[in-house]
């Protein structure tokens, strides 16, 4: 047996990795041995389906100047608009159409949606559509958490973007708070959301370390959901002239995440597609089994821009729902029309 095949039965059986074993994963040249065993245990879990979230972006205003976003509040150059419930609605019956039974609401943190609003769009989608509805937001206070949940949401994504606080400052303003992130995170867990967390592969400052004190939250937290990808660049932000993340990088991550948790949902996600033009599959290979296709409002998909080089801001583009299980199938694989509602004993319906 190989050294890596060594590591990944012994943290697939312990869930522990010690610092120098994630590193040789980390630094290896050659992953493939990571990615297949990663794949197969996504294959055991899940089969050959892939779960699908439909993508809605609801708005371009943020109040946050986060130094890697384009959304972030300084950027005077980002055209900035929102849908309106009714845009919205609109969004998730095209969706309903398709066949997807999982819509993810996404934009920065803007407070025109306040809680009372954004109630009123859940209530909606729930009388009128067996819908899963995902919420990624930003940080919103815990009484807001709370109502939502009770009112139908299903789950929330909350990427961390680091698990270290020095770090989490050099690329977030101090007027943001690293401590409620985190906080945030256990509460949604803890309020029964079907929770995710995440982090960018490749921001500025990160050291390896970092990357193995997400992997540790990782395993703390014990997520459903996982999203991570790859930092991309605007041109925009202050971090304009930093080198995108490597994709080597994401797709170890990708498989080191799967075997600590066999069962995560694990998208692969819109930045890896945006520096690969085959990303997305190699993510799949690599132990990812769901896909977020952009299905939102044409006006605002292609202002929409968190970094540069962005795929699906064209309705007519590859990133296409209608276009996914065509290339699914060159890979061995096939959509999955299933809500995949993560069930206590860890199963997915």
């Amino acid at each position: 047996m190989t050294r890596t095949l060594d590591i990944c039965n012994n943290f697939y059986k312990t869930k522990k990795i010690s610092y120098e074993d994630f590193k040789f994963l980390m630094e290896l040249t050659d992953f493939s041995e990571l990615n297949k065993f990663a794949r197969d245990l996504t294959i055991k879990s899940f089969g050959n389906k892939i779960y699908i979230r439909g993508l809605v972006e609801i708005s371009t205003y943020c109040k946050n100047n986060c130094y890697y976003c384009g959304l972030r509040n300084a950027n005077k150059n980002m055209t900035r608009m929102r849908l309106t419930k009714e845009e919205i609605l609109k969004r998730v019956e095209a969706a309903s159409l398709l066949g997807i039974k999982t819509i993810v609401l996404q934009g920065g943190e803007d407070d025109f949606y306040s809680i009372d609003y954004l109630l009123d769009i859940l209530k909606s989608i729930k009388s009128n559509y067996d819908m899963a509805v995902t919420l990624s937001l930003g940080e919103r206070n815990f009484d807001d958490l709370e109502k939502l949940k009770e009112f139908g949401a299903n789950r929330f994504l909350l990427r961390h973007e680091t698990y270290d606080e020095e770090h989490y400052y050099k690329i977030h303003p101090f007027e943001m708070s690293f401590s409620n992130r985190i906080e945030t995170l256990y509460k949604l867990k803890e309020l029964g959301y079907q929770t995710g967390c995440g982090m960018m592969i490749g921001s500025p400052y990160q050291k390896l370390i970092n990357l193995y004190e997400d992997l540790n939250l990782i395993l703390k937290l014990k997520p459903q959901m996982v999203g991570l990808g790859p930092f991309i660049p605007h041109h925009d932000t202050p971090f304009r002239d930093f080198p995108h993340g490597k994709i080597s990088d994401v797709l170890k991550i990708l498989s080191i995440v799967r075997i600590a948790n066999e069962k995560v949902l694990l998208p692969a996600t819109t930045a890896l597609g945006s520096i690969d033009s085959e990303g997305r599959e190699k993510g799949i290979l690599a132990g990812c089994n769901v896909l977020m296709p952009n299905i939102g409002d044409e006006k605002l998909r292609q202002k929409y821009r968190l970094y540069d080089n962005k795929i699906g801001t064209e309705v007519e583009n590859s990133d296409d729902f209608l276009n996914l299980n065509e290339k699914l199938k060159k890979i061995g694989y096939e959509i999955s029309l299933d809500r995949g509602d993560y069930k206590g004993d860890g199963r997915y319906v």
